[in-house]
């Protein structure tokens, strides 16, 4: 958490001041333009792993291995800690997005005003929060193995493909994916935080004032 902390605050006290990162910035989007993936007929392919961090395309995962243990373990627990993770994801995200107004490659140059929301980039952040909460239900509720080895896969390949894929169309600069990483990563674990204080022993309490 504090490793992404740190760099959610320098990256973009550094693109705030126009430094280094933001040349770096656009060096890259100059370079991936010139590729023309997004008129080219590699879009589709490239396209198809960002929806690794698509809202709809983690959801529908989400909804099967939470009704699964929620069936299997008469648990609310997967479903708050999914509830929390989305209402802090859209939260911080958007109030970022909103906040720095940075604008997407495909303006003329990389700007900061009210009309822009690419900082950070919320398929990135996505992926690394939504597919980490994933993870830790299928290692906290005892989940067979083979489906703790493939969300951790997920978790570790999501945002990693999402980001590349980004990128490479054009779509976000560099340091919107990788502000995205770490924001994601701190989100992450403030759901852990929130979930040993307050959710895992709200529910456990519940369950024992029912059952006495």
């Amino acid at each position: 958490m504090a490793v992404g902390a740190v760099v959610t605050v320098l990256v973009t006290i550094n693109l705030l001041d126009r430094g280094a990162l933001e040349r770096m910035d656009l060096r890259v989007s100059e370079v991936v333009g010139d590729w023309g993936l997004r008129d080219s007929g590699a879009y589709w392919a490239v396209w198809v792993p960002t929806q690794a961090g698509g809202r709809v395309t983690i959801l529908v995962v989400l909804a099967a291995l939470v009704g699964w243990i929620a069936w299997q373990r008469r648990s609310l627990v997967p479903l708050l800690r999914v509830l929390v993770a989305l209402a802090l994801l859209t939260g911080v995200v958007y109030a970022f997005k909103y906040g720095t107004g940075r604008t997407a490659p495909a303006y003329p140059g990389s700007f900061f005003h009210r009309d822009g929301a690419s900082y950070p980039s919320g398929h990135v952040a996505n992926a690394v929060l939504m597919w980490g909460v994933a993870r830790w239900q299928a290692v906290d509720f005892g989940l067979p193995a083979r489906a703790q080895r493939a969300f951790w896969v997920l978790s570790v390949v999501g945002p990693a493909v999402t980001g590349v894929a980004m990128v490479a169309l054009n779509f976000h600069w560099v340091t919107d994916a990788l502000v995205g990483a770490a924001v994601g990563v701190v989100l992450l674990g403030v759901v852990h935080a929130l979930d040993a204080v307050v959710l895992s022993r709200f529910v456990h309490a519940r369950g024992r004032r029912t059952a006495a």
